[in-house]
This record gives C-alpha cells, sequence and structure tokens, in this order.
C-alpha cells in the first residue's frame, strides 16, 4: 500500500478554521454582551497552540514539521480575557470597536484559510488527472 501525506496541510487548516469559527463566535457573544454588567470578553487561543506544535519538530522543513503535527492537540481553546480588567464600573470589559475590528480581522482569515482549503483541493485535482 503507498502511504501518503497529501492531506496533511489540509488537516491542519481544516484545525484552523475550526479555531477561526469559534472565535468568530467568541466575538460574536461579546458583541452582543457588550452592555451586560459584569460580563468578561471572551477569545480563542490557536496560534499559540499551532506555534507550538510546529515547534516540537525544530530544524526541519516545513512539510516535514506539518507532516508531525498531531492534529488531536490543535484545537481552539476558548479563554476569558483580561479577567480582572473592567473599562466601566459595572465590570463589563468589552470595548465594542475593538470587537468589531477583531471579527473583521477574524472574518477576513477565515476566508484565507477556507482560500488555502480549496486551492489544497485543486491541487490534488491537477495531480490526479
Amino acid at each position: 500500500m503507498i502511504q501518503t501525506n497529501v492531506f496533511d496541510y489540509i488537516r491542519v487548516l481544516d484545525k484552523a478554521a475550526d479555531a477561526g469559527w469559534l472565535r468568530n463566535e467568541a466575538l460574536a457573544n461579546n458583541i452582543s454582551n457588550q452592555d451586560t454588567p459584569g460580563y468578561k470578553r471572551q477569545d480563542v487561543a490557536f496560534e499559540s497552540v499551532l506555534k507550538q506544535e510546529l515547534g516540537r519538530s525544530r530544524y526541519k522543513q516545513m512539510d516535514q514539521k506539518v507532516a508531525e503535527v498531531d492534529v488531536t492537540r490543535l484545537n481552539g481553546r476558548p479563554y476569558t480575557d483580561y479577567a480582572t480588567f473592567s473599562y466601566r464600573l459595572d465590570g463589563n470589559n468589552v470595548d465594542p470597536e475593538n470587537e468589531q475590528v477583531m471579527l473583521a480581522e477574524n472574518q477576513l482569515k477565515y476566508q484565507g484559510l477556507i482560500s488555502s482549503i480549496n486551492q489544497e483541493f485543486q491541487n490534488l485535482q491537477t495531480a490526479m488527472q
């Protein structure tokens, strides 16, 4: 049987897109709770998890690093951001303008990830022809 790693990048990109979707939900939730007293903003950590996983394979080419990534560890982790910090007297720490900018940034990243996944499948299709 032929062993192949053609889906390595697709698996990592898929996990990144999942984390982007989670972040989008967290940011939308932050925006909807901007007037809720005591609400603390939420975010999703993924970039640091990916960096840690890629860093496990030091001094190797990117293809080798991606091939050795354990995708079961690549999950976005929701967390409460600045839990002790507050912009207002009611304890809420959501800055609506900042959340809107972060939401737009996240949507652009997500679109880029989806485009990259589509490109990987187009590459596979071209190779099969």
